[in-house]
């Protein structure tokens, strides 16, 4: 037994010399020193020594384990030390190296002048509403004053996810909810996106942005909608801003009109963007129907409102000079860092 431990001794030390992993040195701690290691298999047949030779076996035995131990010890914290040194070599930053400038992003096309449409309403004392986009049939149809089977869906078709769920076609379904929720005085407007059954092409997208805007209180007068919109534009597009209302159809607004803006880019004579007409087409309004104010459980002999909706794409494109709304959404860098 004596010749055993002494044969351990040596092949261990050898090994252990010879180790250049931590996988490995894990390996041999298992082989020599494990449950079922070479050595723990002397130490149990120790019980068929002597009784002279077992404390002197045993004292060998004890020392062997020790040299092993101290041995992987050392030989590990070797292989750590490596380890952590050619780590540090291999992140080593060569500071001669010309650096890489880091992109900034900015606010997309879309969300600036949102944001600037938010700023001009909000000084003009209105507040947001946000409402969901899968809608009930209800809020964007019929409690609108579109009822099932009415020509002016068509207009709107929009995704149904069911019969009575669709994603909704306009943001007038937050007005709705509003009214239903709150006591005039009203004032908000309602920005968010809308999808509508629509191919893809320049001017049309299947997903797109309105800002729909409502105020109900009493004595509220197509005057008072006039003065607000002339604010609207005038601070949007410039003080020499001229505007006009046509007449139009909407079923949810009674009287309703078409709003027209003179040409921001030849001033009304006629040029490419305005098609020669002088005048270019903005936003639809009018004042709140009775039977919408009503079926909110407002009592339109007592209040009147009006609303208006904006188209947000169309309003950037006339602002930018963009005549394709397409590259809204194909985040093209060349496109985007324009502006």
């Amino acid at each position: 037994m004596r010749e055993q431990l002494t044969a351990i001794r040596a092949t261990a030390t050898d090994a252990l010399n010879q180790a250049d992993t931590l996988a490995a040195l894990e390996e041999l701690r298992i082989q020599y020193l494990g449950k079922k290691g070479e050595l723990t298999a002397v130490m149990k047949g120790m019980g068929k020594l002597s009784a002279e030779e077992r404390p002197i076996i045993g004292q060998l035995a004890n020392e062997v384990r020790a040299e092993i131990e101290g041995a992987l010890e050392e030989k590990k914290a070797a292989l750590e030390t490596a380890a952590a040194d050619a780590k540090i070599l291999s992140e080593t930053i060569d500071v001669t190296m010309p650096g890489r400038r880091s992109t900034k992003g900015k606010k997309h096309p879309l969300t600036t002048v949102l944001d600037d449409l938010k700023d001009i309403f909000i000084g003009m004392g209105f507040t947001i509403a946000e409402g969901p986009e899968v809608e009930l049939d209800y809020y964007n149809f019929e409690a609108l004053n579109i009822p099932k089977d009415h020509p002016a869906r068509d207009t709107q078709d929009t995704f149904y996810i069911d019969e009575n769920v669709v994603l909704r076609s306009q943001t007038s379904p937050v007005q709705v909810r509003v009214m239903e929720q709150q006591k005039p005085p009203i004032r908000i407007i309602a920005p968010g996106r809308v999808y509508r059954s629509d191919a893809v092409d320049a001017t049309h997208s299947p997903v797109f942005h309105q800002i729909e805007g409502l105020v109900v209180d009493k004595g509220i007068t197509m005057a008072d909608l006039k003065g607000t919109l002339e604010v609207f534009v005038k601070k949007l597009y410039g003080e020499n801003t001229r505007m006009r209302f046509r007449p139009h159809h909407f079923p949810f607004t009674e009287p309703s009109a078409e709003v027209d803006i003179s040409c921001f880019n030849c001033g009304g004579e006629g040029c490419r963007i305005c098609k020669g007409e002088g005048w270019i087409e903005i936003l639809g309004c009018g004042m709140v129907h009775p039977k919408v104010l009503s079926g909110c459980g407002i009592d339109p002999e007592e209040y009147s409102g009006f609303a208006f909706g904006i188209g947000l794409e169309r309003t950037t494109m006339f602002r930018y000079g963009i005549d394709d709304l397409r590259l809204y959404f194909e985040n093209d860098i060349r496109f985007l860092e324009q502006f």
